[in-house]
């Protein structure tokens, strides 16, 4: 990924084309998460971190009558989206670009049934603060029904990416640095939920581990998946290229090869 895709003023865009193309282990996670939506068919689900769309898709395909809320903070993926979206769903779909950690009713400018989400809310450092704006958003009776990573989510991967932080090399970019992620565990967001008002309260933490076929693949979701971030803080391409390319020759030689470590925070919930 180039310095050109990664910075931008307000935080890090995202290479939208290969998220699209890599991302397969978030598919799997958030057909579990859909499959508890129970819709009707007419509601208006907001689909919170939409991403590319791949999910979103499956949201409108169960709402003959409803609509979609495709919002993401990253441009790039809101205008993946709609090309994915646009084509066989029109105007069902509406897409905001925000930012979930200040979300609430002056942003999304109406109500709303359900709120779905995957694989995002770890993105976000107050929780409490998002798990408010987003009962203040539902109508009486709306739903969340969410995913993230949670309790010792890729805690291998993370040490094993540690230690390369620490190094010589890398030391200075990262330095006093906490990382981009709230991985919190199933009780504390129970509690969160009781704090913003929800009732029928349910979350668990679920191990989900993960392996990618090669080193293509593993090298490709590194870099545009899980490290933006972290790339981003390194001034050059060529430490770019030698961080990832450190990652993925240990993964090579682990048994098995090219597995990550990840566990996912489930949650379910009721305005009253």
């Amino acid at each position: 990924m180039s310095e050109s895709n990664l910075r931008r003023p307000d935080g890090v865009e995202w290479n939208a084309a290969v998220y699209h193309r890599v991302a397969q282990p978030h598919i799997g996670w958030g057909a579990k998460v859909l499959a508890r939506l129970n819709l009707r068919g007419d509601e208006t689900v907001l689909d919170a971190g939409c991403g590319t769309g791949r999910l979103t898709a499956e949201i409108l395909e169960r709402l003959p009558n409803g609509r979609v809320i495709a919002f993401d903070r990253s441009q790039n993926m809101l205008d993946k989206a709609r090309e994915h979206l646009e084509p066989r769903f029109g105007d069902r779909v509406r897409y905001l670009q925000g930012d979930l950690q200040t979300i609430g009713p002056a942003i999304v400018g109406e109500p709303v049934d359900i709120v779905f989400s995957t694989a995002t809310f770890h993105w976000i450092p107050d929780h409490q603060r998002l798990l408010d704006g987003l009962f203040s958003l539902l109508h009486h009776g709306g739903r969340l029904e969410a995913q993230c990573g949670g309790g010792p989510n890729l805690a291998a991967f993370l040490a094993r990416a540690g230690e390369l932080m620490a190094s010589p090399t890398f030391a200075s970019f990262f330095a006093d640095w906490p990382g981009p992620w709230t991985f919190a565990d199933d009780a504390t967001t129970a509690d969160r939920l009781h704090a913003a008002g929800f009732v029928h309260v349910a979350t668990d933490l679920e191990d989900a581990p993960t392996l990618l076929p090669d080193a293509t693949t593993y090298h490709d979701y590194l870099r545009d998946v899980i490290l933006g971030v972290h790339l981003a803080r390194l001034p050059s391409d060529e430490l770019r290229h030698t961080f990832v390319e450190t990652l993925t020759r240990q993964a090579a030689a682990g048994d098995p090869p090219f597995f990550l470590d990840y566990w996912r925070l489930n949650m379910s919930a009721q305005k009253p």
